[in-house]
């Protein structure tokens, strides 16, 4: 078979995406296009790599899958789909959103449009909290402010016999979390655990009340951006819900102070808090959770060496 032109082999693929996601200020353009080209093609990232190291075509590396996906049409539909995922991402669509899902530490969770992305640091304020659960006999854990899902379904998974409360206040965010959750149902069963997803404000006293001092762990990563701050980057900017991002006030901590008020109730006690942050907020987060009277209240780095997290327990005793 006549090999065909540099521009449609994979290579040509790959370094025309690769240029166009560049020019359009990408901040990893290389690997987004082939992140894309291995979706559209129907492979996983492994399997484009060895055909692009063997300097195959799309034609050949479709033809190689075997079946009906080595004809003309589906070739066809499929670089039609590379083309137009890559004029999204040159608009600054979130890759994310345009895959349709994201890996989270053992999770692969359904996004899109209406909900938060989970940040790769957040993986260390859930390492947090599985550490704080780990040898408690069917711990109770509370996830406020869930968005994907991401926070409570990673307890719900890692920890064995969690009982594990979401809470989300935005329908769309509900939504794929809800989504999520039923991905999920099979590895919750697998670990023992129970999770179940509340549509409510994290923040009224009147959601989970009956969980009221029984909770031995809450965490939480709420809208913490400053109200007059606003992201660079356009897919933060102009993609993720403001609701999941702005704090509230000036300085971001207005909503993170309302859920250690809502946190210090739910708690058991001797329960602890973790609640992600920006990296400049620790000290106000540490002085709000000591004037709330939590106990051994301090701040976090993530891998990055950023203030990441906070950690507060509520007193066993009352003062």
């Amino acid at each position: 078979m006549k090999r065909q032109e540099r521009g449609t082999s994979l290579a040509g693929l790959v370094d025309g995406g690769h240029r166009l996601l560049a020019q359009a200020g990408v901040s990893t353009p290389l690997n987004d296009a082939r992140l894309l080209l291995a979706d559209a093609l129907g492979c996983d990232l492994h399997q484009l790599d060895q055909a692009l190291l063997l300097d195959r075509t799309a034609q050949e590396l479709l033809m190689n899958e075997g079946g009906c996906r080595q004809a003309d049409g589906f070739r066809s539909a499929a670089l039609e789909r590379y083309r137009s995922y890559l004029q999204r991402r040159a608009g600054r669509e979130p890759l994310q959103y345009i895959l349709g899902h994201a890996y989270f530490r053992y999770l692969d969770l359904h996004l899109g449009p209406g909900v938060f992305i989970p940040r790769p640091e957040t993986e260390t304020v859930v390492q947090a909290g599985v550490d704080a659960l780990a040898g408690v006999d069917h711990p109770l854990a509370v996830d406020l402010c869930s968005g994907s899902g991401a926070i409570g379904l990673s307890l719900a998974t890692e920890v064995p016999g969690a009982r594990v409360r979401a809470v989300e206040v935005d329908e769309q965010a509900y939504r794929w979390g809800e989504l999520n959750a039923v991905a999920q149902e099979s590895a919750i069963r697998e670990a023992g655990s129970d999770y179940q997803l509340l549509l409510a404000d994290a923040t009224d006293p009147a959601t989970l009340s009956d969980l009221d001092a029984q909770v031995d762990l809450v965490i939480s990563n709420p809208p913490y951006v400053p109200k007059d701050t606003v992201p660079s980057q356009p897919e933060v900017r102009d993609w993720d819900p403001d609701l999941a991002l702005y704090g509230g006030s000036p300085d971001g901590c207005l909503l993170p102070c309302r859920i250690l008020d809502r946190a210090m109730i739910l708690l058991a006690p001797g329960g602890l808090l973790v609640m992600e942050h920006d990296a400049f907020q620790g000290p106000a987060m540490v002085a709000a959770a000591l004037e709330r009277g939590y106990l051994e209240a301090r701040t976090h780095q993530d891998l990055a060496g950023r203030d990441r997290y906070l950690t507060a327990r509520r007193p066993v005793f009352a003062s």
